[in-house]
């Protein structure tokens, strides 16, 4: 009898001691709830702006729309100087670069472009949610549906959980270099039950639904009828005969023409292995969500400040989380040889992961634009001005001032950015960066100025040859320089460029940087090492 009492204060004790460590939600203050507009004005009364210049128009029968004259392009045509301090002095060496020149581009581009990452970023807990046997084309795999958990002790109020799938040839015979690309995480070709996995699972739904009088007299006038089916295109024992494994920006109808195969496929033939993560479920892709996400969650639902992350960096943010599980958990997966892939917004996103992630060894930058591999200073297409009033959370709230007309600091152009595109692809210097383009008229928009992109690589060049590796093997003056036609690769350096002739992805370029990251990392095709 007096264990039990004994026992029952101590459960009460311990009761109590959890009720007064845990906070009741209602002492948090809510989480602001914001249209996009309304986010969007926060900012620019902050920053003191009272009206910004409209983008460009995208249709070009309209009297604002967008220029395509090469003539009027570069109205701004003097860079940012890559290898010059502040106080004028040149940068010389390796040491200059990465003790001072680096610095001083990262600061400004922080403060100005995508903003910074808070201090006070929770720690992420991944949890495996399962694992499954399948095919990428008629390759075996293990896919792992996995969730990165943040915590949120400090602000309840607001749940991160980032996903991501990994998927990992079967038969390699030792760790394999890994493409992370971020897009909607889901496995490639979930396995289906076999003929008698069927039957067994058909019996026993039948005889729990059969319970209901008016089922069960369904089922004895239809004996035949399953409730369970094989998957069509799977063949015996569930394994697929040639099962359809689009990538995450593959899909046939949306992208433009595909002629190769998917880039999963093409991944996972080549003897590597692959990682999604979708972005949205780190933060999501519009201004109304801004006060959410993980943005959200460190600035416990309040609007953001002018210097804050936008988008673009918190999902860079992410997919350096999510390198840290594949480094202490997956010892299939080589994590000195994981790449990061994203093509369009998802391409901006790529870029800034390499160039503030120096883990990553590798980046597919497939048509990234303006806020990406594009020069800010380029009058072609899209424009600074798309962003600062359409999707200005990608960015920094600071970006908003290089589109006013009117505000209590004057007015800004592109040409006030302290920095441009060529100096976030050098801070990537010298791993291996390939940048991918498509044609328009198979859908890859000219709105994306491949020409301004390529300027920016050509741009970027000498720090790589400062750094000792080499750039793609032309001149470094952007403003001479034009592409070279489709389809021809420029892949003697650890910076590359190909734009191919199909559209809005790239796919088609998997192939060549497989080739050329393979023959940079030391690797035979296909699994070899």
């Amino acid at each position: 009898m007096i264990k039990k009492q004994l026992l029952c204060l101590l459960m009460l004790a311990a009761l109590r001691a959890s009720a007064q460590n845990s906070v009741p939600a209602a002492s948090y203050p809510p989480p602001v709830t914001f249209t996009a507009e309304q986010d969007h004005q926060n900012m620019m009364n902050q920053l003191g702006i009272k009206a910004l210049r409209p983008g460009p128009s995208g249709n070009e029968s309209d009297p604002n729309h967008a220029n395509y004259d090469e003539s009027l392009a570069n109205p701004y045509p003097n860079l940012p100087e890559l290898l010059t301090l502040k106080n004028g002095k040149k940068v010389t060496t390796a040491d200059g670069w990465w003790n001072q020149r680096r610095p001083e581009i990262v600061e400004e581009i922080e403060r100005e472009v995508y903003g910074r990452l808070p201090k006070n970023i929770p720690k992420v807990n991944w949890e495996l949610k399962y694992t499954d046997r399948e095919f990428v084309g008629r390759t075996p795999v293990i896919a792992k549906q996995l969730t990165g958990r943040v915590d949120n002790s400090s602000y309840p109020l607001i749940d991160v959980n980032i996903e991501m799938t990994l998927v990992l040839p079967v038969n390699a015979k030792g760790p394999v270099p890994l493409l992370m690309m971020f897009g909607q995480a889901r496995v490639p070709a979930p396995s289906q039950p076999n003929p008698v996995e069927l039957d067994q699972l058909n019996a026993a739904l039948k005889k729990l639904l059969s319970q209901d009088t008016a089922i069960k007299k369904i089922f004895d006038q239809h004996p035949a009828y399953q409730l369970a089916t094989a998957a069509p295109g799977t063949g015996f024992f569930g394994a697929p005969a040639r099962p359809v494994t689009p990538g995450p920006v593959d899909q046939p109808g949306v992208n433009g023409v595909n002629n190769d195969p998917p880039s999963n496929e093409q991944l996972i033939a080549n003897g590597w292995g692959y990682a999604l993560i979708n972005p949205n479920s780190i933060q999501a892709d519009n201004g109304a969500g801004i006060t959410r996400g993980i943005i959200g969650l460190v600035n416990k639902g309040q609007p953001r400040k002018p210097d804050d992350w936008g988008a673009l960096r918190a999902w860079a943010w992410g997919a350096a989380r999510a390198l840290d599980y594949l480094e202490t958990n997956e010892p299939l997966v080589d994590a000195k040889k994981v790449g990061i892939e994203g093509v369009s917004r998802y391409g901006k996103a790529a870029l800034v992961t390499m160039a503030f992630e120096p883990r990553f060894a590798m980046g597919l930058i497939g048509s990234s634009g303006e806020g990406g591999a594009k020069l800010h200073r380029r009058n072609w297409g899209e424009a600074v001005e798309s962003l600062t009033g359409g999707e200005y959370y990608w960015m920094a709230g600071n970006f908003m001032k290089y589109g006013a007309s009117d505000a209590r600091f004057g007015a800004k152009t592109a040409n006030d950015i302290p920095v441009d595109a060529h100096e976030i692809i050098a801070l990537c210097a010298p791993r291996l960066l390939f940048i991918s383009y498509g044609i328009p008229e198979k859908g890859d928009a000219k709105w994306l100025d491949q020409q301004g992109s390529y300027m920016a690589t050509v741009a970027a060049g000498p720090v790589y040859k400062l750094l000792g590796a080499k750039d793609l093997g032309v001149s470094n003056d952007y403003r001479t320089e034009k592409m070279p036609p489709v389809n021809t690769p420029l892949l003697d350096g650890q910076l590359a460029w190909r734009q191919h002739d199909q559209g809005h992805q790239d796919q088609a370029n998997m192939k060549w940087f497989l080739k050329w990251a393979d023959k940079n990392l030391g690797r035979n095709a296909v699994g070899g090492r």
